[in-house]
């Protein structure tokens, strides 16, 4: 964890901006018996983290016993640090709202909720969960969500190839982000084990964006974080044609406009600033005249 801090903060100096979250863990990383201790180190790793940074934590899933304790002291101590609280193991909307009742008994009832998709009743109620007011973001928890099937589905699904090809896990990660963009949310798509194999990174990030419409994904190792965001950012081209598209736009107040032959309105506007966005969330270089509209954004 304070690895991952520092990585942070190092290329927050390096891209002028925050790039990546850090998700502090409760969960998994906590030993057992020991979960009050490490959520009191957790505390006390993210109170360093900069004003630039985004740091979150991940508790315990709502019926653990160290769920009310996790929640009371993390979202309780550090409300206004934290960028969202990470539920893991979210089966419904009833479980959203516990979390929710828990954030809002510790005083932190403004702090978004990201919740983990990781069974099977999970991705059937996808789209309620997605729904909720209080839910930022939906993740798939890929090694969960394999072993929820008893054996059914074999262990090469979690392999950076094998989770792109088994059925039921696209069609788990197809029905997460398509609920996201129904309402608005951040579709997160699940880690790579193969952390030492870059290619493998890219291509996961590239299909995972490309063909099932995911905005963000996981890294279990910093080695991945390069990958992740050079397979997010759009291209060099993709950034010219849209930096020119939105220039011309606003020269005609939006207006339909032809551009190398085709014809662009409000609908594809939009399409192109969100290419914008991308390539400014990942620290890609923008021409002067694009970066200024993000500068004045955050003035």
């Amino acid at each position: 964890m304070r690895k991952s801090l520092q990585l942070q903060a190092e290329m927050i100096d390096e891209f002028g901006a925050c790039v990546f979250d850090v998700t502090l863990d409760c969960e998994d990383g906590a030993p057992v018996g020991g979960e009050d201790d490490h959520a009191a180190m957790v505390v006390s790793l993210a109170a360093l983290a900069s004003d630039k940074a985004r740091v979150a934590v991940r508790v315990h899933a709502v019926d653990h016993p160290a769920f009310e304790s996790d929640m009371s002291v993390v979202a309780g101590k550090l409300a206004h640090q934290l960028s969202h609280i990470m539920i893991p193991k979210v089966e419904s909307i009833d479980d959203v709202i516990r979390a929710e009742q828990a954030l809002r008994a510790a005083s932190a009832g403004h702090l978004p909720l990201h919740v983990l998709i990781e069974s099977p009743l999970a991705v059937r109620n996808a789209f309620d969960i997605a729904a909720h007011p209080r839910v930022q973001s939906l993740s798939f928890g890929l090694m969960d969500f394999v072993s929820s099937h008893g054996g059914a589905i074999p262990a090469d699904a979690m392999s950076s190839q094998g989770q792109f090809a088994h059925p039921l896990v696209v069609r788990a990660k197809l029905e997460i982000a398509s609920a996201c963009h129904a309402y608005g949310k951040v579709p997160s798509h699940c880690v790579v084990t193969e952390f030492n194999d870059a290619s493998a990174m890219t291509l996961a990030v590239q299909r995972a964006s490309r063909e099932l419409g995911y905005t963000r994904m996981w890294s279990i190792h910093p080695n991945q974080i390069r990958s992740i965001l050079a397979a997010f950012s759009p291209s060099e081209a993709e950034i010219e044609d849209a930096s020119k598209i939105i220039a011309a736009g606003v020269r005609v107040d939006w207006a339909p406009i032809s551009f190398d032959g085709k014809l662009h309105d409000r609908a594809s506007y939009r399409y192109f600033w969100q290419v914008l966005e991308r390539a400014h969330r990942t620290g890609s270089a923008l021409p002067a005249d694009t970066q200024t509209y993000f500068t004045h954004a955050l003035a």
